[in-house]
């Protein structure tokens, strides 16, 4: 009996266009063409469809209209086959009507677009079209702080949660068809309420990134020395602050209303403990910043570590390794050797010193064991 392999299978589904060739839909065209699938690349910015090409993610549609001298015709003239899929990873602020424009051009194919807001585009699409039953909405929770079809990777969304939400028209093929796609990208697959989405994405993602850019944005007038003295905890905290401002400003406005709740609770807590620090002797005043830490230390417990688990349940070493090429590298063969499985790995660099600081996060059980093999073999365990 022959057998059919998956790239095979692959070549046999009609193409999928990629409307918007960002890191996201650079990254999903990536990913599908290492499987052998066909794909095509459609941008505002000719330079970026252009770019998303080079680097593999598909075939540019206006690159191959400008070669062969078609120019003004309308996007379903330039593919040679109808896309059974198409996924729309644009800016929040047009997406529904990119949606919309492409059910119209497409009457079979599915339109999946990758916003990180949900309901006001769903809400938007189902007013405007008669075909939004072929319309499913979806957010793989995975991105980096640079953008552009130069930062894409085809690993982008491997074992990053991709959430689907349909609405209540949605039809079962639709619904099977996003649902796919987030298992073809490598992703965990969830399925959840729009407005469920929106509220969940803005304690977890949004208001997050709010919080970050007010902390960094407080740096400006810092000194450079006093700067000089910044540990990692400022880095991890203000790590997302360097994300592109046109684009929360788009998330932001678009998930207004559920960040905005976020953020009132939050106000309430930060002008307790400001109370709390205007007089730090004062009855309760400890007690409150005590409370404070603890519900924090309680949040941070509740979020999945490794394969679910809560970091909680490891137990961390800390080694310090010289800052020269393949320090690290030697360290993690070592721990490997030793037969040890590392649940999290992570690096802080001492500030004007040429060694670094690496937090192991292992299994509770092979701690005290860990230590003193890593000791034996002379590696300097402070923790």
């Amino acid at each position: 009996m022959m057998s059919h392999s998956p790239q095979a299978e692959a070549h046999s589904l009609p193409p999928v266009l990629i409307v918007g060739t960002g890191l996201l839909g650079a990254s999903v065209g990536l990913c599908l063409r290492s499987q052998g699938r066909d794909v095509y690349l459609v941008d505002v910015s000719p330079t970026v469809e252009a770019i998303a090409e080079d680097i593999g993610a598909g075939i540019s549609v206006h690159k191959r209209a400008q070669e062969r001298g078609l120019k003004n015709m309308p996007l379903p003239q330039l593919i040679p086959e109808a896309p059974y899929l198409v996924v729309v990873a644009a800016p929040p602020d047009v997406v529904a009507q990119i949606v919309i424009e492409q059910l119209q051009w497409w009457p079979h194919a599915t339109v999946v677009d990758l916003a990180s807001v949900k309901a006001p585009i769903a809400e938007t699409v189902i007013a405007s079209s008669s075909e939004a039953h072929r319309y499913v909405g979806a957010h793989p929770m995975a991105g980096r702080e640079r953008s552009g079809p130069v930062s894409a990777r085809a690993e982008l969304f491997t074992s990053r949660p991709f959430v689907v939400c349909p609405h209540h028209s949605s039809c079962e093929e639709s619904i099977k068809i996003a649902h796919h796609l987030g298992v073809e990208l490598g992703s965990l697959v969830t399925i959840m309420d729009a407005q469920e989405h929106d509220r969940s994405v803005a304690r977890i993602s949004h208001v997050p990134q709010v919080m970050s850019s007010l902390l960094a944005s407080r740096l400006q007038e810092t000194p450079l020395h006093a700067l000089s003295l910044a540990g990692q905890g400022l880095r991890d905290t203000v790590r997302i602050a360097g994300s592109e401002p046109t684009l929360w400003t788009q998330i932001l406005s678009a998930n207004a209303e559920h960040v905005r709740e976020t953020l009132l609770e939050i106000r309430q807590e930060l002008d307790r403990i400001i109370c709390s620090l205007e007089n730090p002797q004062g009855q309760g005043a400890r007690l409150s910043i005590a409370q404070m830490m603890r519900d924090g230390n309680a949040g941070v417990a509740r979020i999945p570590g490794k394969h679910g688990g809560a970091p909680s349940a490891f137990s961390q070493i800390v080694v310090l390794v010289e800052d020269t090429p393949g320090t690290l590298a030697q360290l993690l063969q070592e721990i490997g050797q030793l037969g040890v499985n590392l649940e999290d790995l992570r690096l802080e660099h001492s500030p004007g010193q040429p060694v670094g600081m690496v937090e192991l996060s292992v299994n509770p059980h092979e701690h005290e064991k860990l230590i003193e093999d890593l000791t034996n073999a002379g590696w300097k365990v402070v923790r």
